[in-house]
């Protein structure tokens, strides 16, 4: 179903998060039943938005076809669990993803970066907010703007600035980001399978031995860097090397005679896949773990 429109009905939720609701007959367990059938009413809906068990209103909450009038007092339902499964809703209106992007809680600000509904207004937000890891989770967006992408460029953390190196499309992003003075950045910069040849022989000279580490485990380098890195200095980037799923053969054998029997070992016994060689993590979606999870919403009887 479409996106819903936010209409201005007026909350239902008291500023204390106590409900005042219309009862529908049955159980709590058949009144969640009811929230899960994709065969009941929109006006169901509605009702059951303030029903006094969360169990049901989180199940009003995550349906896609809920409507806004279901949708927009949970926002500011008491349970950050409800107001976090708006969040995911990707038929949550922009003006309730607004309001849950500055919730009080981090897990849902977190949830609504991951909403496909995010629009440039959202990211707006995410990118002047104090909170470091909703800044983090918008740098590792692929909407990202290129104005946006240009602030957090010079973003204050540099968990941030190498989230963004890691996995900005932006070929003037990569660049400027190349040049940081914080190694972490530079390193998710090693990451980024958008780098060009030229950038690889850059940072496969990069005086930071974690630099050159991540390098040769994420990308193809050219003939001449792997000349350079299959003698470095350094043993860590030999090791990642001789375990690196990107590298030739021809160069996992060179190491097979590595001055160094823990990288020769490790070169003569590598097995496809089996190295920790990964070119670029996923985006972060933000999650709660599912043991605090199930600590705060209990089994699954609705109450």
């Amino acid at each position: 179903m479409g996106k819903q429109q936010d209409v201005g009905e007026a909350d239902r939720h008291s500023e204390s998060g106590t409900t005042a609701h219309r009862p529908i007959g049955g159980s709590a367990d058949a009144r969640l039943a009811l929230a899960q059938d994709p065969t009941t009413p929109q006006m169901t809906l509605i009702d059951l938005a303030s029903d006094p068990s969360v169990l049901v209103r989180k199940a009003v909450a995550a349906r896609a076809d809920a409507p806004a009038q279901a949708l927009r007092p949970l926002t500011r339902d008491h349970d950050r669990q409800v107001r976090e499964a708006v969040a995911r809703n990707p038929s949550t209106s922009i003006a309730n993803l607004m309001r849950l992007v500055k919730d009080a809680d981090r897990w849902v600000r977190w949830a609504v970066a991951g909403n496909p509904a995010c629009d440039e207004s959202i990211r707006q937000v995410m990118a002047q907010t104090s909170d470091k890891e909703l800044r983090g989770l918008l740098a590792e967006s692929r909407e990202l703007e290129p104005e946006l992408a240009a602030r957090l460029i010079d973003d204050v953390s540099p968990e941030v600035r190498e989230r963004l190196a890691t996995h900005t499309h932006d070929p003037d992003v990569i660049t400027a980001l190349l040049a940081d003075r914080t190694a972490r950045v530079r390193k998710g910069v090693a990451r980024n399978p958008r780098t060009t040849a030229e950038q690889r022989s850059v940072l496969a000279a990069d005086p930071v031995v974690d630099v050159r580490a991540a390098l040769v485990r994420a990308v193809e380098l050219s003939e001449a860097d792997l000349a350079r890195l299959v003698d470095d200095r350094a043993v860590q980037v030999r090791l990642a090397m001789a375990t690196s799923d990107v590298v030739p053969s021809h160069i996992r054998q060179a190491l097979t005679r590595d001055a160094d029997e823990m990288v020769a070992s490790a070169a003569r016994d590598y097995r496809p896949g089996a190295g920790n060689a990964s070119a670029v993590r996923a985006p972060r979606i933000a999650h709660r773990p599912s043991a605090a999870g199930a600590g705060r919403s209990g089994g699954g009887t609705a109450r």
